[in-house]
Protein backbone atom coordinates (compact mmCIF):
# COMPACT_ATOMS: atom_id res chain seq x y z
CA UNK A 1 0.00 0.00 0.00
CA UNK A 2 1.44 3.23 -0.90
CA UNK A 3 2.37 5.77 1.81
CA UNK A 4 0.10 8.46 0.34
CA UNK A 5 -2.65 6.03 0.86
CA UNK A 6 -2.21 5.19 4.40
CA UNK A 7 -1.31 8.86 5.20
CA UNK A 8 -5.01 9.46 3.62
CA UNK A 9 -6.77 6.76 5.64
CA UNK A 10 -5.25 8.00 8.58
CA UNK A 11 -5.86 11.83 7.75
CA UNK A 12 -9.72 10.46 7.48
CA UNK A 13 -9.97 8.32 10.75
CA UNK A 14 -7.94 11.51 12.83
CA UNK A 15 -10.75 13.50 10.94
CA UNK A 16 -13.55 11.12 11.95
CA UNK A 17 -12.63 11.43 15.78
CA UNK A 18 -11.94 15.43 15.88
CA UNK A 19 -15.84 15.35 14.32
CA UNK A 20 -17.37 12.84 16.67
CA UNK A 21 -15.74 14.92 19.43
CA UNK A 22 -16.88 18.31 18.60
CA UNK A 23 -20.55 16.62 17.93
CA UNK A 24 -20.16 14.86 21.62
CA UNK A 25 -19.62 18.45 22.81
CA UNK A 26 -21.66 20.84 20.61
CA UNK A 27 -24.75 18.44 20.45
CA UNK A 28 -25.44 18.46 24.47
CA UNK A 29 -26.06 22.33 23.77
CA UNK A 30 -29.05 22.49 21.46
CA UNK A 31 -31.03 19.46 22.06
CA UNK A 32 -34.09 20.24 22.99
CA UNK A 33 -34.52 19.80 26.91
CA UNK A 34 -31.07 21.80 26.84
CA UNK A 35 -32.54 25.38 26.32
CA UNK A 36 -33.77 25.49 29.88
CA UNK A 37 -30.74 24.40 32.00
CA UNK A 38 -27.41 25.71 32.58
CA UNK A 39 -24.33 24.24 31.54
CA UNK A 40 -23.32 22.36 34.25
CA UNK A 41 -27.46 20.79 34.64
CA UNK A 42 -26.47 19.81 30.97
CA UNK A 43 -23.13 17.92 31.33
CA UNK A 44 -24.45 16.38 34.81
CA UNK A 45 -27.01 14.62 32.80
CA UNK A 46 -26.52 10.31 33.61
CA UNK A 47 -27.11 10.02 29.82
CA UNK A 48 -25.07 12.17 28.53
CA UNK A 49 -21.95 10.90 31.21
CA UNK A 50 -22.96 7.46 29.71
CA UNK A 51 -22.31 8.43 26.49
CA UNK A 52 -19.11 10.22 27.07
CA UNK A 53 -17.64 6.93 28.64
CA UNK A 54 -19.53 4.58 26.05
CA UNK A 55 -17.27 6.70 23.74
CA UNK A 56 -14.06 5.77 25.16
CA UNK A 57 -13.70 2.12 22.88
CA UNK A 58 -14.84 4.23 20.01
CA UNK A 59 -11.79 6.57 20.24
CA UNK A 60 -9.48 3.53 21.51
CA UNK A 61 -10.45 1.95 17.94
CA UNK A 62 -10.10 4.83 16.47
CA UNK A 63 -6.26 5.64 18.06
CA UNK A 64 -5.53 1.80 17.18
CA UNK A 65 -7.04 1.75 13.04
CA UNK A 66 -4.71 4.84 13.28
CA UNK A 67 -1.90 2.62 14.45
CA UNK A 68 -2.08 -0.35 12.59
CA UNK A 69 -2.33 1.71 9.40
CA UNK A 70 1.44 3.42 10.75
CA UNK A 71 2.37 -0.99 10.84
CA UNK A 72 1.16 -1.57 7.30
CA UNK A 73 3.01 1.27 5.90
CA UNK A 74 6.68 -0.09 7.44
CA UNK A 75 5.58 -3.30 5.89
CA UNK A 76 4.67 -5.05 8.81
CA UNK A 77 1.57 -5.91 8.43
CA UNK A 78 2.38 -9.70 9.01
CA UNK A 79 3.32 -9.84 12.58
CA UNK A 80 2.55 -10.13 15.62
CA UNK A 81 1.90 -6.74 16.53
CA UNK A 82 -0.60 -6.50 13.74
CA UNK A 83 -2.67 -8.96 14.94
CA UNK A 84 -2.15 -7.82 18.64
CA UNK A 85 -3.76 -4.42 17.28
CA UNK A 86 -6.58 -5.81 15.23
CA UNK A 87 -7.59 -8.08 17.93
CA UNK A 88 -7.87 -4.84 20.38
CA UNK A 89 -9.78 -3.28 17.70
CA UNK A 90 -12.42 -6.02 17.43
CA UNK A 91 -12.92 -5.91 21.45
CA UNK A 92 -13.16 -2.24 21.26
CA UNK A 93 -15.71 -2.52 18.56
CA UNK A 94 -17.81 -5.51 20.41
CA UNK A 95 -17.67 -3.55 23.68
CA UNK A 96 -18.85 -0.14 21.64
CA UNK A 97 -21.79 -2.38 20.30
CA UNK A 98 -22.78 -3.90 24.23
CA UNK A 99 -22.53 -0.07 25.54
CA UNK A 100 -25.12 0.57 22.61
CA UNK A 101 -27.29 -1.76 22.89
CA UNK A 102 -26.99 -0.56 27.07
CA UNK A 103 -28.07 2.78 26.00
CA UNK A 104 -30.84 1.96 24.29
CA UNK A 105 -32.48 -0.30 26.83
CA UNK A 106 -31.81 2.47 29.11
CA UNK A 107 -33.73 4.53 26.95
CA UNK A 108 -36.54 2.33 25.81
CA UNK A 109 -36.90 1.80 30.20
CA UNK A 110 -36.78 5.20 31.75
CA UNK A 111 -37.42 7.16 29.07
CA UNK A 112 -39.80 9.86 29.59
CA UNK A 113 -43.74 9.30 29.16
CA UNK A 114 -44.39 12.22 27.07
CA UNK A 115 -40.79 11.42 24.69
CA UNK A 116 -41.17 9.03 21.74
CA UNK A 117 -38.08 6.69 21.89
CA UNK A 118 -38.83 5.22 18.44
CA UNK A 119 -36.00 7.14 17.05
CA UNK A 120 -33.32 7.04 18.96
CA UNK A 121 -33.95 2.84 19.38
CA UNK A 122 -33.85 2.96 15.53
CA UNK A 123 -30.29 4.70 15.38
CA UNK A 124 -28.73 2.18 18.61
CA UNK A 125 -30.30 -0.90 16.51
CA UNK A 126 -28.71 0.40 13.20
CA UNK A 127 -25.65 1.48 14.88
CA UNK A 128 -24.87 -1.67 16.64
CA UNK A 129 -25.94 -3.63 13.53
CA UNK A 130 -22.87 -1.73 12.07
CA UNK A 131 -20.38 -2.09 14.87
CA UNK A 132 -21.55 -6.05 14.48
CA UNK A 133 -20.13 -5.92 10.79
CA UNK A 134 -17.24 -3.88 11.51
CA UNK A 135 -16.35 -6.74 14.18
CA UNK A 136 -17.14 -9.84 11.63
CA UNK A 137 -15.16 -7.95 9.16
CA UNK A 138 -11.82 -7.43 11.62
CA UNK A 139 -12.46 -11.05 12.32
CA UNK A 140 -12.06 -11.73 8.87
CA UNK A 141 -9.38 -9.61 8.52
CA UNK A 142 -7.63 -11.08 11.80
CA UNK A 143 -7.89 -14.69 10.22
CA UNK A 144 -6.10 -13.90 6.73
CA UNK A 145 -3.42 -11.77 9.01
CA UNK A 146 -2.88 -15.03 10.34
CA UNK A 147 -2.55 -16.97 7.35
CA UNK A 148 -0.13 -14.79 6.21
CA UNK A 149 1.36 -14.61 9.15
CA UNK A 150 2.00 -18.76 8.88
CA UNK A 151 2.69 -18.28 5.25
CA UNK A 152 5.57 -15.85 6.00
CA UNK A 153 6.96 -18.24 8.91
CA UNK A 154 6.70 -21.13 6.70
CA UNK A 155 8.62 -19.35 3.88
CA UNK A 156 11.45 -17.90 6.28
CA UNK A 157 11.85 -21.71 7.28
CA UNK A 158 12.46 -22.64 3.69
CA UNK A 159 14.85 -19.92 2.60
CA UNK A 160 16.89 -21.27 5.81
CA UNK A 161 16.75 -24.84 4.87
CA UNK A 162 17.57 -24.34 0.87
CA UNK A 163 20.76 -22.50 2.40
CA UNK A 164 22.06 -25.07 4.18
Amino acid sequence: MKQSSILFLQGVIALTGIVALSIMIRFPLIEGRAEKLDLFSIYSDPFILYSYVASVPFFIALYKTIKLLGLFGKNEAFSLHSMKTSSSIKYCVILLSILIVMAGLYIRIFHNKDDDPAGFLAMCIVATFVTLVVATAISVFEKILQKGMDLKVENERLNELSKK
